[in-house]
């Protein structure tokens, strides 16, 4: 017999509509599937064997995180095949900042209502995260709660695995004065800041300058520029790994320059940052300028342009370039690692 119930439904809880969901998100998941995969959707867990050859003592590293209020913007401009890219990047990102590699990913998903064909476009997002993060979606779950948010509303957040061999983690206790610093240019605001920029554009009330096309954005929307998925650096970072002596890797979250660099420098160290190297998207300029925000206060909620720090030996910089820029990043030298109590210095 079917699972349903027409009591639950009442209640505001569609069964049906789950089993539709993951009906429609199974070709999406199967773009995936990475050599490890052990089981498909539907069961307690998800499996996954992960190939430990040549490793003398793997680590696993995992990491959890949302997308913040950039839903919000996905929810007013009913695009949703994008935001799982930033719940995938926020996480798988954050674990490469130790070296490790992705190996598998989860999601869970809360709904006022399901509607099967948002959900399955939500999971499209990410499964093209985890594509191009090289991990594979193995599980997750969607939780409709009605009454504890809007039939409209939604939230998404992420964990994520990886593996690194225990010599490899990058050792910030390694790094040197007169090292450099370099930046990984962002797409754009990635998932921080957001309850900032609601408050800068009047998102809450949907205003309708957000759907303008702007000369300062070259045209695009607002709206559409806010949205822009968080990149992934992943495939960037353990191709330099292999190359290049990494001694640190800082992403560009929530709380920008001053919050995240700081994470991979040593006591006794600090990153001196050329404000002016900084390549700052129009965004970031936008939302100072319309909000009229300190650059202090910029610099300390945005990425400002920068997703993801690295600290190498100056003698390799030039070939670290070289390397990024190769793997399809506009990577430049913003700065070096000098003796200072202060861990960032702009």
């Amino acid at each position: 017999m079917k699972s349903f119930s027409e009591s639950y439904r009442s209640a505001g809880v569609d069964i049906t509509a789950g089993y539709k969901s993951v009906e429609l998100m199974k070709g999406s998941i199967a773009r995936t599937n990475v050599p490890g995969v052990v089981s498909g959707i539907g069961g307690f867990g998800g499996l996954f064997a992960p190939d430990l050859t040549g490793m003398k003592e793997p680590v696993l590293v995992s990491g959890t995180d949302g997308c913040g209020t950039k839903v919000k913007m996905a929810i007013l401009m009913d695009r949703h095949d994008t935001i799982g890219i930033d719940a995938v990047a926020m996480c798988v990102n954050d674990i490469i900042c130790c070296g490790a590699k992705p190996l598998f990913f989860l999601d869970y998903i809360a709904c006022g209502r399901n509607v099967p064909e948002k959900i399955a476009a939500i999971v499209s997002g990410v499964a093209e995260g985890c594509v191009q993060s090289g991990c594979a979606l193995i599980g997750g779950e969607t939780a409709e709660h009605p009454g504890m948010m809007p039939v409209e509303d939604y939230d998404l957040a992420g964990f994520a695995v990886g593996v690194v061999d225990k010599e490899k983690i990058i050792d910030s206790a390694r790094m040197r004065p007169g090292d450099a610093v370099i930046a990984l240019a962002s797409s754009g605001i990635h998932s921080n800041g957001f309850s900032l920029c609601r408050k800068v554009f009047d998102i809450d009330n949907n205003n309708p300058a957000l759907y303008v096309p702007c000369d300062d954005l070259g045209g695009k929307t607002i709206a559409e520029t806010l949205l822009t998925p968080t990149k992934i650096y992943v495939r960037s970072i353990l191709a330099l790994m292999e190359q290049v002596d990494v001694k640190g890797v800082s992403h560009i979250t929530g709380g920008g320059f001053y919050e995240n660099i700081p994470r991979s420098i040593p006591d006794g160290l600090g990153a001196r940052i050329d404000k002016s190297a900084v390549r700052v998207l129009p965004i970031f300029d936008l939302i100072a300028r319309t909000g009229n925000i300190p650059e202090r206060d910029m610099f300390n909620t945005f990425n400002m342009g920068v997703g993801m720090s690295v600290v190498v030996p100056a003698a390799q910089a030039d070939w670290a370039l070289e390397v990024l820029r190769a793997n399809g990043e506009d990577a430049y030298v913003i700065g070096e690692i000098v003796e200072s109590e202060d861990k960032v210095i702009l």
